[in-house]
């Protein structure tokens, strides 16, 4: 009985102190409560500087002292807002890339024509028709050396030639373009180049790197199927842009519709606060489209799944820039309408006004480049050939 008295006093002492604990501990789970009864908890070291600082000036009223304890900093909002991306760098690269554009589809315009006329020229020349049996009895001979794999191997490759050149200019020219798409899509499947890909060829207002990917990522397709549905349409349209343009013009005015539409997409992409990453050709693309449909309106056009349902190309180019203000509108996000639109936009434009604007004003600068490249030489007007609108 004793022993039990004892144990009992005991207890209720622990009890007792325990109630009388701080507020910290109270938050012990009932086993230490228990085990107040018979030891006393162990003093935390881990104690945090806010917990210091109270029992510090709890200690100093008791004293009657005053201390001065300077309080913790607040802490930084949990979620900060993210500063907007400046724009400039990317609208001057923007300017700056469509000059250059014109400029080369200009230079190599006036070098095309150039061989051309050497080769008409060379052609004129008298003992053309002996130069040519002469060409005819080497090659004859050369064929009559070659074993049999070398000559299925000749008409094979010559086969090649005739399909190539059964192409016309536009489709040649569009081939070169899927060619990049098709290597830059391939590029995306290798492990070790995923973090360059994502810095040179996806448009991001909030990346590092901004002015470069603006082009780059207008070559740049992740999914199979949407680099074969941008580039069928490119190809489709492809033989009516280049007879309308002309092959360098079609080239000045694809590489800027890429940069222009995805700087349009930055600037929604900067006033709205999504700032998320796109690539793909679908601004160039709709700039090739709209110029063609803009062109000739009355056009008539079709789905390919369904080839009983024709409409005109006005049509079509008033449906789509629809589809994609209201997309542009209710914010989706499947596709990157403000490049579309942009794209669409520049398209409208150029066959209106930015031809006489931009194209037809290059004699000055072809003429700097004729006075370069051919010194003291007269010679006729560079710059005339085909590609007027």
């Amino acid at each position: 009985m004793a022993w039990r008295g004892c144990v009992m006093h005991l207890t209720k002492t622990g009890f007792i102190r325990c109630t009388k604990a701080s507020p910290r501990d109270s938050r012990l789970n009932p086993h230490n409560q228990q085990r107040c009864a018979f030891r006393r908890e162990a003093k935390r070291a881990d104690t945090n500087k806010g917990n210091v600082s109270q029992e510090t000036e709890l200690a100093a009223s008791k004293a009657g002292e005053s201390v001065n304890v300077k309080s913790p900093p607040p802490p930084p909002p949990a979620h900060s807002p993210r500063a907007r991306p400046t724009l400039f760098k990317p609208f001057v690269f923007t300017i700056g890339f469509t000059g250059c554009s014109f400029g080369v589809a200009a230079i190599l315009q006036y070098e095309s024509l150039k061989s051309r006329f050497d080769t008409v020229r060379e052609e004129a020349k008298p003992n053309k028709e002996l130069k040519g049996s002469e060409d005819m009895t080497y090659w004859h001979n050369w064929w009559n050396q070659l074993n049999g794999v070398q000559k299925q191997l000749i008409l094979l490759l010559s086969s090649a030639d005739d399909l190539w050149s059964s192409f016309s200019e536009g489709q040649r020219t569009t081939a070169g373009i899927i060619a990049v798409n098709a290597l830059v899509l391939c590029c995306w499947r290798i492990p070790s180049l995923q973090r360059t890909m994502i810095k040179y060829f996806t448009a991001n207002p909030a990346a590092k790197t901004r002015c470069l990917p603006m082009v780059l990522s207008s070559f740049s397709h992740y999914s199979v199927f949407h680099m074969v549905a941008n580039m069928y349409v490119l190809w489709t349209f492809s033989t009516s842009i280049v007879s309308l343009l002309g092959r360098e013009q079609f080239i000045a005015v694809y590489l800027s519709a890429g940069a222009i539409s995805n700087m349009v997409s930055y600037c929604c992409k900067t006033a709205t606060g999504r700032l998320y990453p796109s690539l793909g050709a679908s601004g160039a693309v709709m700039t090739v489209l709209a110029a063609v449909c803009a062109k000739v309106p009355e056009a008539k056009l079709g789905i390919i799944l369904l080839p009983m349902v024709t409409f005109t190309a006005g049509n079509a180019l008033k449906a789509l820039i629809a589809i994609d203000t209201a997309g542009l509108v209710m914010g989706w996000r499947y596709l990157d309408h403000a490049a579309h639109l942009g794209g669409a936009l520049f398209g409208v434009w150029y066959v209106a006004y930015g031809h006489k604007v931009i194209w037809r004003n290059r004699e000055p600068f072809v003429k700097l480049w004729h006075s370069i490249r051919s010194p003291g030489n007269g010679g006729r007007r560079p710059g005339s050939g085909p590609g007027s609108l």
